[in-house]
């Protein structure tokens, strides 16, 4: 115990190389409801590789057809990863694995006694015996292998080192120590992974199920692993993987091992969140979008001294921003930070009285937006907003067809019409608000979050985007029982505040 708690050994330095292998086109989509598309799955991997993740899982080739045709996608990206398949202890499935051109196989073998005799129906010896000879089949076809002893957690230690001793004598590349069900406590792990890692190159497969995927992480790390398998949000079965990002920005932050390249973790984890329809959760460490956002007035006024105070690393070390939001704990200095970055200046009387009002908002449970904060400074300052553009009227449709949707719009005092077409009636609208405002439209949408308000079939919904155009970013909350009103209401108050700062285009002369 205090061997291992008392700190990584001196050996894991910041010139140790540990590297990741990333599941998530596997076991993360083995997540309840989560079904990945072809193309998702190929932008992921690309992104994986753009990411310099050193081995890749693209699945598994024995699930059927489809899932083979989506992994020849995959490995047909010609990426500088390493891109396996996952196989059963089954020589057909290495088979199918080589039919999809894949550069290895993950084998997974049972290690415990309830999957060698419940699960399989066979026994210990003939365990080793096949995987002996799958290692070397696979091996004689060219592929890399890595052998995953399923259960390893509760699998009898000197059975399991037999197993991965005779995957060795195979010519296995490495081993995979697996705590299939988040069962074991890191003491246990330190113990698997030592008696593995002194056999040979061991890899190491957490779960979430007990909250010590990390932990167990870093009790592997400490007894000799050097390849560790995560998946991006951790998103999995059950309680999901070990994180990919976590893993990544921890071992760089706390020991100076670099695995990937960190700045692509936050696009990384939106992209996987959006195509598995997992949201990730707000205090979601690396990812989660209160990671780099503070509200409470004395955090925001040490931020705003020192970017350091508040934060354990900068937000661009992971390709993030830091953010300022207001609410019943803003302060004097986040809120004047606020108005500056809108370009609004206050004197200190109509500072302390937008700071009242602000928290007065947020002690009835309001997120204070951007949009807030603009409308309560000028009704303080009696200042009348000049609206460049707003929402005249709103047809959309669904039924039966194509989407589509059509706005008024009043722009710089002009009415503009203009229809759109998408996936469902809020794109459709959107395009029809791109469309009718052409190039003053190329603002970003950043986020786009709905929450339903009251109960009910004629539930109150309230949509909150935010958006970006050039360096100026406003986020807005509209709310109505009709969320594609909502939606583009809320869209076009956006785009309102971000072209309020800048000048009318004078119309060009006949």
């Amino acid at each position: 115990m205090t061997e291992l708690f008392g700190g990584l050994p001196d050996a894991f330095a910041s010139d140790t190389d540990v590297q990741l292998l990333d599941t998530t086109l596997r076991d993360g989509e083995q997540a309840p409801g989560v079904s990945l598309s072809p193309a998702e799955k190929a932008e992921i991997a690309r992104r994986l590789d753009r990411a310099n993740v050193s081995v890749i899982e693209a699945g598994s080739a024995c699930t059927g057809s489809g899932e083979r045709e989506t992994i020849r996608r995959v490995t047909a990206l010609d990426l500088d990863a390493t891109v396996t398949s996952f196989t059963r202890g089954v020589r057909g499935d290495v088979d199918l694995a080589l039919d999809c051109d894949v550069d290895g196989v993950n084998l997974v073998v049972p290690a415990s006694d309830r999957h060698v005799e419940r699960k399989v129906g066979t026994t210990r010896d003939e365990v080793i015996e096949k995987t002996a000879e799958l290692v070397a089949y696979a091996r004689d076809h060219g592929l890399w292998v890595e052998v995953i002893g399923e259960d390893g957690s509760r699998a009898d230690l000197g059975f399991l080192e037999r197993l991965m001793a005779a995957a060795f004598d195979a010519g296995a590349d490495r081993v995979c120590y697996a705590d299939t069900v988040g069962h074991a406590g890191p003491e246990r792990t330190h113990e698997v992974v030592s008696t593995l890692a002194a056999l040979g190159p061991t890899s190491t497969h957490t779960h979430d199920d007990l909250g010590l995927a990390m932990t167990n992480v870093y009790a592997s790390l400490a007894a000799g692993a050097d390849l560790v398998h995560a998946t991006v949000n951790g998103v999995g079965e059950r309680a999901g993987n070990v994180a990919l990002e976590e893993v990544a920005v921890a071992l760089h932050h706390c020991y100076g091992v670099d695995t990937v390249k960190l700045d692509e973790l936050h696009d990384l984890g939106q992209l996987v969140a959006r195509a598995t329809g997992v949201d990730l959760p707000p205090n979601k460490a690396v990812v989660g979008q209160n990671a780099f956002t503070h509200e409470s007035g004395i955090h925001t006024d040490g931020t705003l001294k020192d970017d350091a105070m508040y934060e354990p690393y900068p937000p661009e070390t992971v390709g993030r921003e830091r953010r300022l939001v207001l609410g019943k704990h803003a302060g004097r200095a986040g809120v004047r930070a606020a108005l500056d970055e809108h370009g609004v200046s206050a004197t200190d009387e109509d500072l302390a009285a937008v700071v009242e009002r602000v928290k007065a908002l947020g002690d009835r449970g309001k997120r204070v937006t951007d949009a807030d904060l603009l409308a309560i400074a000028e009704d303080v300052q009696g200042r009348e907003r000049d609206r460049r553009v707003e929402l005249i009227d709103l047809t959309a449709a669904s039924g039966g067809g194509t989407p589509t949707a059509s706005v008024r719009l009043l722009v710089d005092g002009e009415e503009r019409v203009a229809s759109g077409t998408g996936s469902g009636p809020v794109d459709a609208a959107v395009e029809a608000v791109r469309a009718a405002l052409g190039p003053s439209a190329d603002a970003q949408l950043d986020s786009y979050h709905v929450d339903a308000i009251t109960g009910g079939t004629d539930a109150l919904v309230t949509v909150e985007v935010q958006m970006s155009r050039g360096d100026r970013t406003v986020t807005v909350a509209s709310s109505d029982a009709d969320i594609t009103r909502a939606s583009v209401e809320a869209m076009v108050d956006a785009l309102d505040r971000l072209l309020a700062a800048e000048p009318k285009t004078a119309p060009a002369d006949d």
